[in-house]
């Protein structure tokens, strides 16, 4: 008797790491450079907003609107408020509703799924429909960072809070074989250990760091002559955050495990650092070319080498 055997589907699960989720992109890259197209996509917070952009068609063009970013354009998006979060996020998603992702996810035919939190309650959200440019929005409402957003109903914060690499919403999607990209594997204590990093010089962005986290250091106590001085409000927060999504990271992947993990080294760049995306988009593509290997021992390429005409 002839039984028709079906072809596995692969699930990409991309997840939350702020300003290092540029790396998805290359990720996405070397993937395909390799024979491998996903059939479903997932994101949380940044990996949520890559996802979208993939998931439309539109990655390419994408790509060279990030690499394009300047400091100066981040500052740009930053709507600042201080009440509910740092920044309202709606000059950034006007921008990507005029220019790139003003599709319902239901139209997209690439399926795709992001991840948000429930502020009251604390529950995991599963956003499968409406606006995708809406959807977006509410997975990247990072607490202190971006305002949360109200979306059917209920106030949305950022997925990471309960989900950063969404393995078990590209399960629940139908993946047979799921690719997990992991942006916060080596990130512990980075933000608050200065002398490991060697950035480059950045006029511009220095400054405007700087005097952000002058303005957020008056909420700190002045330390006293026999105290270490303390470090800034947002390092704290950055550093706090780290600790969460690697915890929470490594208990969901336990309990779930993706089939293959691609963890790019990232420690290097920092929460705010979107102006830095050729150095991110290049670790991306290098991390998951290291993993072909695992795909051929998968059956998913017959590809063990590659290289993508025209990138570094």
């Amino acid at each position: 008797m002839n039984t028709l055997q079906r072809k596995p589907r692969i699930g990409l699960a991309l997840g939350s790491g702020s300003a290092r989720g540029w790396a998805h992109i290359g990720v996405i890259q070397a993937l395909e450079q390799a024979g491998v197209r996903p059939d479903i996509v997932c994101g949380t917070s940044i990996g949520a907003l890559v996802g979208a952009a993939y998931s439309v068609g539109e990655l390419d063009r994408f790509e060279k609107w990030v690499l394009g970013l300047g400091f100066k354009d981040i500052v740009s998006f930053m709507d600042l408020r201080l009440n509910g979060g740092m920044l309202k996020g709606e000059r950034l998603m006007a921008f990507f509703r005029r220019n790139f992702i003003d599709y319902p996810i239901e139209s997209l035919k690439m399926p795709f799924g992001a991840v948000a939190t429930a502020l009251h309650s604390g529950n995991e959200v599963w956003l499968r429909n409406g606006p995708t440019v809406d959807v977006v929005r509410a997975s990247i409402a990072l607490p202190g960072l971006f305002s949360p957003v109200w979306h059917d109903g209920q106030l949305l914060v950022d997925g990471g809070l309960v989900n950063p690499v969404p393995v078990s919403l590209a399960r629940a999607m139908g993946a047979d074989i799921i690719i997990a990209v992991d942006l916060n594997s080596d990130i512990l204590g980075r933000h608050l250990n200065r002398n490991a990093q060697q950035e480059p010089v950045d006029p511009v962005g220095n400054a405007w760091m700087r005097k952000l986290q002058q303005n957020l250091s008056t909420l700190l106590p002045e330390p006293t002559a026999d105290e270490q001085r303390l470090p800034s409000m947002l390092d704290v927060v950055a550093t706090s955050l780290n600790i969460m999504q690697v915890r929470i990271t490594r208990s969901r992947m336990a309990g779930d495990p993706p089939d293959i993990v691609i963890a790019p080294r990232l420690a290097h760049l920092g929460l705010l650092d979107f102006h830095r995306a050729k150095t991110a988009i290049d670790e991306g593509r290098r991390a998951a070319s290291a993993c072909i290997p695992n795909l051929v021992e998968l059956g998913l390429t017959q590809t063990t080498t590659h290289h993508r005409p025209g990138k570094a």
